[in-house]
């Protein structure tokens, strides 16, 4: 499967984001917590348990497993978005 193939299973509907997290990410929880607070709809991907997907965050980040990176709807990807640019681009 290509990356592209890859990418296209995790794009979010409109209004809504997909975020690949690990379960000892504090910036994770804190940004899950903000996006809870402000209404943000969103799929939570953890890298270590989800075959290809830390791949897949490392063709985001230059090959490191960044994490919190998320994916828009658009297809763009920021990691470690502040909570105002995750409300600009959904």
């Amino acid at each position: 499967m290509s990356e592209n193939e890859k990418l296209a299973r995790y794009i979010p509907a409109a209004g809504a984001v997909t975020m690949f997290t690990t379960s000892w990410c504090g910036y994770c929880r804190n940004l899950k917590r903000l996006m809870d607070a402000k209404g943000i709809g969103y799929t939570e991907v953890n890298i270590e348990e989800v075959e290809g997907t830390a791949e897949l965050v490392e063709s985001f980040n230059g090959g490191n497993q960044t994490v919190p990176t998320l994916i828009f709807p658009d297809g763009t990807s920021a990691t470690n978005p502040r909570i105002e640019e995750v409300l600009e681009r959904v």
